[in-house]
């Protein structure tokens, strides 16, 4: 042991880059590292200077292998291990609550926890060779959890397909489904563009839009519009609008508030 962090955070203008450290483990998603990403998420959240997170892997092997199978064959008890799959369901919902953009910078490997991981993630950016699989029926554990995130961002039976068989699709395939966004030969440049195009915009505004795009898609069509004349009617009177709006006018670009307002009420 080297005492090394199993999750690094480093902070460069208004990006935060969290890296899995568990390099030598494929970066699998131990209880500890959970635990430590979720509270590195709680902290975040209320970080005016934080403007986009992003999830790397340490190492030139993989993103994310999913879940520690070494961990959970120590101890296969009820109570631990519903304690872990809790607390991964928890951490995964909080990226989606979080109020800042989240990518996922991903090269090498994600399987099953870690394809949840990226599908959880609202951006996921991908090298050629990354490859992506909900790989636990092969080992006669049913990728349930990850497919509540992996359902809502790939078509149904490209989601089926992936569940059931357990097989690798390549970055590619990932795309088509839906699963990333981009694939780059530079990850870093590539991530860094697209921190760029984030940045560039009102940090409150971004937040409302985000967690207003995932109520809605849990309403019906009636309840969505309701919901959402609420939200841009909010977002209207914000002084982020008056302030593009000035900007559009003055054909100018905006200078957005510090702060205004953080969530979809």
């Amino acid at each position: 042991m080297t005492g090394e962090p199993i999750l690094l955070q480093e902070q460069a203008g208004g990006v935060v880059t969290l890296t899995l450290n568990r390099p030598k483990a494929f970066n699998s998603l131990s209880l500890a590292l959970l635990q430590a990403i979720d509270a590195a998420l709680q902290s975040l959240a209320g970080d005016q200077d934080a403007r986009v997170i992003v999830f790397k892997g340490a190492g030139d092997r993989a993103f994310c292998s999913g879940h520690d199978l070494k961990e959970i064959g120590r101890d296969l008890s009820e109570v631990p291990v519903k304690a872990l799959f809790e607390q991964c369901s928890a951490m995964m919902l909080r990226i989606l609550q979080q109020p800042q953009p989240v990518i996922a910078a991903v090269d090498g490997i994600a399987t099953a926890a870690g394809c949840q991981l990226v599908a959880a993630c609202d951006l996921a950016i991908a090298t050629p060779r990354s490859t992506f699989a909900t790989s636990g029926v092969k080992y006669g554990l049913f990728c349930s959890t990850p497919m509540v995130a992996l359902g809502r961002a790939v078509h149904r039976k490209a989601a089926m397909e992936m569940l059931l068989t357990g097989d690798f699709i390549d970055a590619e395939t990932a795309k088509n489904y839906g699963l990333i966004n981009q694939i780059t030969d530079d990850l870093d440049a590539g991530v860094a563009a697209m921190c760029d195009r984030l940045c560039d915009k009102p940090r409150d505004v971004l937040a409302l839009g985000k967690q207003a795009f995932y109520r809605q898609l849990e309403m019906g069509i009636s309840d969505a519009y309701a919901f959402t004349s609420d939200v841009i009617t909010g977002n209207a009177l914000m002084p982020d609008f008056a302030e593009g709006l000035a900007a559009f006018q003055e054909k100018r670009r905006p200078n957005w508030p510090a702060s205004s307002k953080t969530a979809a009420e």
